[in-house]
């Protein structure tokens, strides 16, 4: 399956925003049985187009106490409606404890009760606990998974309603024991938790259900965008266009032993559309640096202001500071100076962030009056912020919002998702496979960036809209290099960044795809072990 381009209301959200959500839609006058008549109809619509060679085998719906059990009862009756065998089973309660999943259960019980499930269908609904649920490990709960998980192991598909039973919708833990899914169909939002547990949800579809004008963004302030493919439109080089047009980079790093990371940044930034690349890097690193890029420049790290103003200050549109920069004196000493000299657009990256850590003041004061955007991995968040990374990947959605807002710039949080966000908005990237978990990624992800914010920086009309817009679009391309690879070689093991960059130029020449057929507001691929 491919990424699709995902209209702008697609919102990311924990469960206490899908709550406030489906509160406002219900105060500007959708009845709550509206919205559980329209996301079950609209689930069992996409099981019979994705999987309609399956569900003759049979269909299993296991429904749980709440109202996603509403909706699993709901899917059931419009299944077996189309003449789909259906089979279906009560958990955790006589009956649903919600009045309005109960007049479900009830309608669907009006001819009679339908038969249990047993085990040999071809596919498995779980509806047992959704979002508004919170997860539970104990022996009630540990059945209904066993019976999902070994239809499962038997050779079911089992699509999951908004989430996985087990699986927290706002930070993605499984608690106690998860059913993984082959496909989740998400209502109405994208919950956090399906992001963060990419593994257990499989495929994911975001399924419109009518919230209507209640728009999540808005009505749920921590709410994020998803960003499932590039802004194609924007990131076209215009006709006319020269290679100072295009944009200059400068990537200040390279220290002795460390070229590689520079190398990997300046070249990704040739393949993005930069129109010229100078690699600044430590006196050792230089011959390496011009023999590995012919079509880039290579220069010392300036020993003065002379130099510094020559090589960078005078010279480029953009710098990217930090990989393989290392962290010794002089390094220090190039960061500040370089960002006391160069007050133009900067990504900041690796030791150029490590040289900030515990002081954000510091970095909010020498980013002040320029376009800047922070690429840190979580290690990297937590030096800058003072904290430990468990607390990092356990705010990820919200804390680089946080420190956006305080430093003044566009932070990048890169992991599974990517968050990206100013502090006035926030984006959310899940493109990518665990074949870009390796070292040198992150600075293939900064040359990214810096080539889309140097083509602004130089004039090149409407690349992107400033460094938020650049790092999400560096992000997802990035992500969909990494996909494009690893599909090329036949799974993660053995894919190599040289593999991702030069999937990376088919990623800028990729056609846009089809919105998906509605309902689907937005769907994402399975990711691949």
């Amino acid at each position: 399956m491919r990424p699709r381009l995902t209209p702008p209301n697609v919102a990311v959200v924990d469960a206490a925003g899908a709550r406030a959500a489906d509160a406002a839609a219900i105060a500007a006058g959708v009845p709550s049985r509206a919205l559980m008549q329209r996301a079950g109809a609209a689930a069992a619509g996409e099981i019979v187009r994705r999987y309609g060679r399956l569900v003759g085998g049979g269909v299993a719906v296991h429904a749980g106490p709440g109202n996603n059990g509403g909706d699993a009862w709901v899917v059931a009756q419009a299944l077996a409606a189309w003449g789909v065998p259906v089979t279906a089973r009560q958990w955790l309660a006589d009956a649903p404890r919600t009045p309005d999943a109960r007049f479900e259960f009830d309608r669907a019980h009006a001819r009679g009760a339908p038969p249990a499930p047993t085990g040999r269908e071809r596919l498995v609904v779980d509806g047992v606990l959704g979002t508004g649920a919170r997860p539970r490990d104990d022996a009630a709960l540990g059945a209904a998974v066993d019976a999902m998980a070994a239809a499962r192991d038997a050779g079911a598909v089992v699509v999951a309603l908004d989430v996985p039973t087990g699986l927290d919708a706002a930070t993605g833990e499984c608690v106690g024991a998860c059913v993984p899914a082959d496909l989740t169909l998400a209502f109405g939002t994208l919950k956090r938790g399906l992001l963060v547990a990419r593994g257990l949800a499989g495929a994911i579809a975001v399924l419109d259900i009518g919230l209507g004008a209640a728009d999540p963004l808005r009505v749920d302030p921590s709410a994020a965008s998803l960003v499932a493919g590039p802004p194609s439109s924007r990131l076209r080089i215009p006709a006319d266009a020269h290679k100072g047009t295009r944009g200059k980079v400068v990537v200040l790093g390279g220290a002795a032993g460390m070229a590689g990371a520079a190398r990997l940044a300046c070249d990704a930034a040739l393949r993005s559309g930069a129109g010229m690349v100078r690699a600044v890097g430590a006196p050792e690193s230089v011959a390496v640096l011009q023999t590995g890029l012919p079509a880039a420049m290579a220069a010392a790290w300036p020993a003065d202001a002379e130099l510094l103003r020559r090589d960078v200050v005078d010279w480029a549109d953009v710098v990217l500071l930090g990989p393989g920069l290392g962290r010794g004196a002089d390094a220090a000493r190039l960061v500040d100076e370089t960002l006391a000299a160069w007050r133009g657009p900067v990504v900041l990256d690796a030791d150029a962030l490590n040289h900030f850590a515990g002081r954000a003041d510091a970095l909010a004061a020498a980013l002040a009056g320029r376009p800047a955007l922070l690429t840190p991995h979580p290690v990297e968040m937590a030096r800058l912020c003072g904290l430990a990374v468990s607390d990092v990947l356990a705010r990820r959605f919200d804390l680089a919002a946080e420190f956006g807002r305080r430093v003044g710039a566009a932070v990048l949080l890169k992991g599974v998702p990517t968050v990206v966000s100013d502090g006035a908005r926030t984006l959310v990237c899940p493109a990518g496979t665990p074949a870009l978990a390796t070292a040198g990624s992150g600075d293939v992800l900064g040359g990214v960036a810096a080539a889309l914010l140097a083509g602004e920086a130089a004039g090149a009309e409407g690349l992107t809209r400033g460094a938020l817009d650049a790092g999400a679009a560096a992000a997802w391309a990035h992500g969909r290099a990494g996909e494009l690879a690893t599909a090329r070689r036949g799974g993660v093991r053995g894919t190599t960044l040289d593999d991702v960059l030069a999937a990376l130029q088919e990623v800028w020449a990729e056609p846009t795809p089809p919105r998906p057929p509605y309902p689907v507001l937005a769907e994402l691929p399975a990711v691949p072990g």
